[in-house]
């Protein structure tokens, strides 16, 4: 499963969202933590293991960035 994960750069931080889960969004005051908040949240709503997923940095533009969340949650 791909699922895309967009973080923002704002004023006062940053924001990530994962638009194909609903709710699925956090803020923190920089990038790599938004990311690690992020993901725990992916894991919770997946009700799946973190350590099966793989970030990847998709493209950039001026003040967003889209990551690729890669995994199988078949996979045991």
């Amino acid at each position: 499963m791909v699922l895309d994960v967009i973080v923002c750069r704002t004023d006062d931080g940053f924001t990530a969202e994962i638009p194909s889960l609903k709710g699925c969004e956090c803020w923190a005051h920089n990038e790599d933590s938004v990311l690690d908040k992020t993901l725990d949240l992916a894991a919770f709503y997946l009700n799946t293991d973190i350590k099966k997923f793989k970030l990847d940095k998709a493209r950039s533009y001026k003040s967003k960035t889209v990551y690729k969340l890669v995994f199988n949650k078949s996979e045991s």
